[in-house]
């Protein structure tokens, strides 16, 4: 409605996907004039918009079941929908493609020039393909290494970061659930020691990148 209303609490989890930052800004994470080092750095979080569109092959000459998520050294990838001869595909443009954000509308002609090409180059039954369906979302894309931020905020010990994973979030969320889960209930990361993604290195100006991330 409008009305601006306080929120109190123990402890919070900074989760908001591609508007993790906009929200931490909110904390004051990301104030050039603050006093406090960690709090003069932003977190590095934005939308980034992805197309993801549906294949139908009639099941004639696909790839079998057990094809597992393929993806192409462009970047292109394709994984099996169901039992029915669909595939899901997509590809990450180039940083100087990057779509505008303001709507989820779908390019299609990224499709017909970007995609299709590699697929048929890839699989020959994908030279005939029609596209089903096709949906645009928001990867949570982190602008310093293309890394989740994992763990405590360190100016606000009751603020917990679990965000900017840039489009590989789906793949670690259980193992990033459970290790904020420990951070909260026992203090410490217990099971795997996920320091080296914490805030820190974004103070500290060490980023960690990643080769072929999937």
């Amino acid at each position: 409605d409008g009305v601006q209303r306080t929120v109190k609490f123990d402890t919070c989890v900074l989760a908001a996907g591609a508007y993790s930052g906009q929200v931490a800004r909110l904390a004051g994470i990301g104030d050039k004039e603050a006093k406090v080092a960690s709090l003069s750095v932003a977190l590095p979080v934005e939308p980034r918009k992805r197309y993801v569109y549906v294949l139908s092959t009639q099941g004639k000459n696909c790839p079998g079941l057990a094809t597992p998520l393929t993806v192409d050294p462009d970047g292109t990838y394709f994984r099996r929908d169901g039992l029915c001869g669909n595939f899901l595909c997509g590809r990450s443009p180039n940083e100087d493609e990057e779509p505008e954000c303001e709507t989820l509308d779908v390019d299609h002609g990224y499709f017909e020039t970007d995609v299709w090409p590699t697929l048929a180059n890839r699989v020959p039954a994908f030279e005939s393909v029609k596209i089903q369906s096709s949906w645009a979302g928001f990867y949570d894309h982190n602008t310093f290494d293309a890394n989740g931020i994992i763990g405590r905020h360190p100016h606000y010990s009751n603020l917990f970061i679990a965000a900017g994973f840039s489009g590989h979030g789906i793949q670690q969320t259980p193992a990033v659930g459970r290790a904020i889960s420990e951070l909260i209930l026992d203090g410490k990361f217990t099971t795997l020691d996920l320091s080296r993604l914490g805030f820190e290195r974004l103070v500290n100006q060490q980023p960690m990148h990643e080769v072929n991330i999937v």
